[in-house]
């Protein structure tokens, strides 16, 4: 769906800078040094990871070695790679942000807020600085972007693959969604064939959730304007495309 359809999108909207969630870009889970690379080919600019990150064990050999990838900021042990990161953007400073939401989560992490906070008091440069928040619930992910309006331009939620309604910018210029939605196989659950995830989810049967060779594909996203002064978001605006209902 990234291959084929990302640069038409990129196009139609003059898009500057790309960042996608890639952390189950890898048959469902991870994110290989080979398809790191083929979603860079297709036009993505960055890329962020999630509760996966670790999920292929060899990002261990190569996450140091590559230039846009983020891992999550807030993670509790030592780890290679950044969990924040500042791009050039047409000469416009554009800080890349990855972080794991704490509810309902496996995965212990540090607080993320407070993880947010150590980070801007850092941060030397005002920039536009847009957060992928890897998380659970949407309870916490606009909690979240509440308490970060007017700190940053964007908070944009991942993880439950289901694009959701509520793209909107919040009272002091920091855009919100709490799903982007996943880009993936449509006609199953969450990207993997239904007949692979029923019987595990709904009858407890054993066995391994897959992913087809084909099918209908769904593309989803955001795009979002933003003020090159102020770097607060102007418009955000959702994206879905599905193959199936823009067959000939």
């Amino acid at each position: 769906m990234i291959k084929e359809y990302l640069p038409t999108f990129v196009e139609k909207y003059n898009v500057d800078f790309v960042i996608a969630n890639g952390e189950n870009a890898t048959h469902g889970k991870g994110l290989s040094r080979n398809h790191y690379f083929e979603l860079i080919d297709a036009g993505v600019d960055v890329i962020t990871l999630g509760n996966h990150y670790l999920s292929k064990n060899e990002i261990v050999r190569y996450i140091d070695k590559v230039d846009c990838l983020v891992r999550p900021l807030n993670l509790l042990h030592e780890f290679g790679g950044e969990g924040s990161a500042l791009f050039d953007v047409n000469g416009i400073p554009v800080r890349v942000t990855n972080l794991l939401g704490s509810a309902f989560m496996t995965e212990s992490v540090n607080a993320p807020y407070l993880s947010m906070l150590d980070l801007l008091s850092e941060q030397e440069e005002d920039c536009i600085h847009i957060i992928d928040y890897h998380a659970e619930a949407t309870g916490e992910k606009c909690s979240f972007a509440y308490a970060m309006d007017g700190k940053v331009t964007a908070v944009l939620g991942t993880h439950t693959h289901i694009q959701t309604n509520d793209a909107r910018v919040l009272p002091n210029g920091t855009a919100f969604i709490s799903d982007v939605g996943m880009s993936g196989f449509y006609d199953g659950v969450l990207g993997f064939t239904k007949e692979t995830v029923v019987p595990k989810i709904v009858y407890g049967e054993s066995g391994k959730m897959q992913t087809p060779d084909d099918g209908n594909g769904v593309l989803s996203a955001v795009v979002m304007k933003i003020d090159d002064n102020t770097f607060k978001c102007i418009n955000i605006k959702t994206i879905k495309y599905v193959e199936s209902e823009h067959e000939n």
